[in-house]
């Protein structure tokens, strides 16, 4: 679900940054939390996927064209959020109150000051109703909290007030002034219609320790810098109590998090105990022309690798452990460090401890033989030769293949395939600074590393593999070792690469679960292929996962079993789609079955007018996405008549499942 944050003409450049960044900082990774602009907000279809509308706050009183539509969205059932902006509520049997029938004069067309109804109050709630006028110096003020907590240096210019709420029922007064006395509500929540709006007259989205805030500390009252941290620390906390009240799901701190994993931990390189030489043949084949055995520094374009024995790896995990708790630049990465595991020997479990290696071999063992694989497989078995990490960046294989072509030429060629990389937990370093992003607990993450000649897969077929891999998850998805044939009904495919949990009989029970990249690259008549595939099996709600839709008797889900289910499923549909030169034929009927949009009406916005398509198929040739125009009268066009199909490409399109439009990828 997504958390909107209005950014039109109206807003304060910086409310609007502080608002992104500290909202982020609570909600990511259980909430997308990004911009809306103007344009989007009053002609897209936003409010289905939007759990919060956020308004930072506006250079003046907020009177826009928005407003009809964020009325509505609250309406419906939304929740809004108003930053910098006082409040006033009138009785319905007193009218709007004085001063309000000259509303709407001066404004623009359709541009309507913003107010809603409290059916239960029989009131109106005008927001930031008679603002006072030239009260806008900057200051630093007190707050109590609900609970009594007392935060200070919060940035405020006396310019919002609330009237009218003391008399209110079924307000929660999030915050109070500390002097107070009259008018001292600083931040309040109430219910409106069928939604949910909360107010903050001062400028809580501001951290105390950038400005315009630490100007105004440093020029009003004297704290330490300790004591600036610990109130910040209470301003997010107020920050998510206004969230909960909104109906939010705050995520919880996990042990991850309080560990402040902030740069990549080492590494293991290992293999399945049945085929113990893998390892040694990886690590000759990177080090060549030299033995393996030699292999301890690679200094490549981009990364410098260090490779360790498996008995260095209780010291060099340990002081990994403790350098990842201090908050890093990006940049200082390196070097990144490899535990080399040979001989078919695991590490002990308790260096990891996120993911059991001895139980997904022998899952994976378990479920090669469930589906007829061979013992000995060449060079070896999908899943059989893994690189994993509790926290990594996933350097030797990651999603964007291009950047990791162009810096470690070296390794890339010389690395044997199948090769699986698979990370508890994904680090994304946000350019320069120690801006770091740690994904979320339960999210199975995890890149395939293949090698093939373009004689034996025409380069034209490689649209297909993410339609065959999606394909290997949904079917991984019915094992019985994941949710088995009933419960498995539920995952479907959505066009082109997308995993969706169908969770009840309406459009909207379809919550999106996974999703797979695919990307390539040619070098010596050869195809590197990079599938990178993630999946939602222990995540906690909001975030929709695979465990969720288990019964509570049910044997919990693990993410052993599932990564093993999956690399099985999908070994005889890469063996078959090679021997087949590339043709989806083989999987086309059971694609079709598993994927959410036969004979499905959708909306084409890529032409000039927009026209109505009726979904068909996928094109056997290159996998393109077969649409028929709608024809009044008519159920579709008749299928011989070729020249009236309308085929899409998956990388040039957007498909919006919720409001039934395919778009242009801007």
């Amino acid at each position: 679900m997504n958390v909107l944050v209005y950014s039109g003409p109206e807003i304060l450049q910086t409310s609007l940054n502080h608002a992104l960044t500290s909202l982020k900082s609570i909600l990511v990774p259980h909430y997308t939390v990004q911009p809306i602009t103007q344009n989007t907000l009053t002609t897209q279809p936003w409010q289905k996927s939007c759990a919060l509308l956020v308004l930072p706050r506006s250079r003046h009183r907020f009177v826009s064209v928005t407003s009809k539509h964020i009325k509505e969205f609250v309406e419906a059932g939304g929740a809004y959020l108003m930053l910098g902006t006082g409040a006033s509520a009138i009785p319905r049997s007193g009218g709007l109150g004085s001063g309000s029938t000259g509303l709407s004069l001066g404004l623009e067309a359709g541009e309507t000051p913003l107010k809603f109804y409290d059916k239960f109050n029989n009131c109106y709630i005008i927001c930031d109703d008679d603002a006072i006028e030239g009260r806008v110096e900057p200051r630093v003020v007190a707050l109590r909290s609900s609970d009594g907590e007392l935060v200070n240096g919060i940035f405020d210019t006396e310019a919002a007030e609330f009237k009218g709420f003391e008399k209110i029922k079924r307000v929660s007064i999030l915050a109070q002034y500390q002097n107070g006395g009259a008018g001292s509500i600083a931040g309040l929540a109430l219910g409106v219609s069928k939604g949910r709006i909360a107010f903050w007259a001062p400028s809580i989205e501001y951290p105390l320790a950038e400005p315009p805030a630490s100007s105004t500390i440093t020029d009003q009252i004297k704290i330490s810098a300790d004591e600036v941290k610990a109130f910040d620390t209470i301003r997010l906390k107020l920050i998510s109590a206004t969230l909960t009240q909104l109906g939010l799901q705050v995520p919880q701190e996990t042990t991850t998090q309080k560990l402040m994993i902030s740069r990549p931990l080492p590494q293991f390189l290992i293999s399945t105990p049945d085929e113990p030489t893998i390892v040694s043949l990886i690590t000759d084949a990177i080090a060549a022309p030299h033995s393996g055995m030699q292999l301890t520094t690679l200094k490549d374009a981009n990364d410098e690798l260090h490779f360790h024995s498996l008995q260095e790896s209780r010291e060099l995990l340990k002081s990994a452990r403790e350098l990842a708790q201090t908050p890093s630049d990006p940049s200082t990465w390196q070097p990144k460090h490899i535990i080399i595991c040979r001989d078919g020997v695991l590490p002990d479990r308790e260096l990891t401890p996120l993911f059991d290696l001895g139980f997904f071999y022998k899952s994976l063992s378990s479920a090669r033989i469930k589906q007829g694989h061979p013992r000995s497989t060449k060079p070896w078995g999908m899943g059989e030769a893994l690189l994993y990490g509790e926290a990594t960046t996933l350097p030797l294989i990651r999603y964007k293949l291009k950047p990791f072509i162009s810096r470690n030429p070296h390794l890339l060629a010389h690395l044997p395939t199948p090769l699986l990389s698979l990370a508890s937990h994904q680090l994304v370093g946000r350019g320069r600074g120690s801006n770091v992003w740690l994904s979320p607990s339960g999210c199975l993450q995890f890149s395939l590393l293949l090698r093939v000649s373009l004689a034996d897969l025409p380069a034209t077929k490689l649209v297909f593999l993410q339609y065959l891999f999606a394909l290997a998850v949904v079917e991984a998805c019915r094992d019985e070792s994941v949710l088995g044939p009933v419960l498995g009904e539920m995952i479907r495919l959505k066009w082109p690469n997308d995993i969706y949990a169908s969770v009840g009989t309406e459009k909207e029970d379809l919550r999106k679960i996974g999703g797979i990249l695919v990307t390539t690259s040619f070098t010596g008549g050869k195809i590197d292929i990079v599938i990178g595939s993630g999946l939602n099996v222990l995540n906690v709600p909001p975030i929709t996962s695979l465990s969720q839709l288990q019964p509570a008797v049910a044997t919990k889900l693990s993410m052993e079993r599932t990564a093993a289910a999956i690399m099985a499923k999908f070994e005889p549909m890469w063996t078959t789609f090679i021997q087949e030169r590339g043709s989806f034929e083989p999987f086309m009927d059971l694609y079709l079955q598993r994927w959410l949009h036969s004979d499905q009406l959708v909306t084409l916005t890529t032409t000039t007018p927009h026209i109505a398509v009726r979904i068909a198929g996928i094109t056997p040739d290159h996998g393109l996405l077969r649409t028929i125009p709608e024809r009044s009268g008519m159920r579709g066009l008749p299928s011989s008549r070729e020249g009236e199909y309308i085929d899409l490409r998956p990388d040039g399109n957007s498909f919006d499942l919720m409001s039934n439009l395919i778009k242009s990828k801007s």
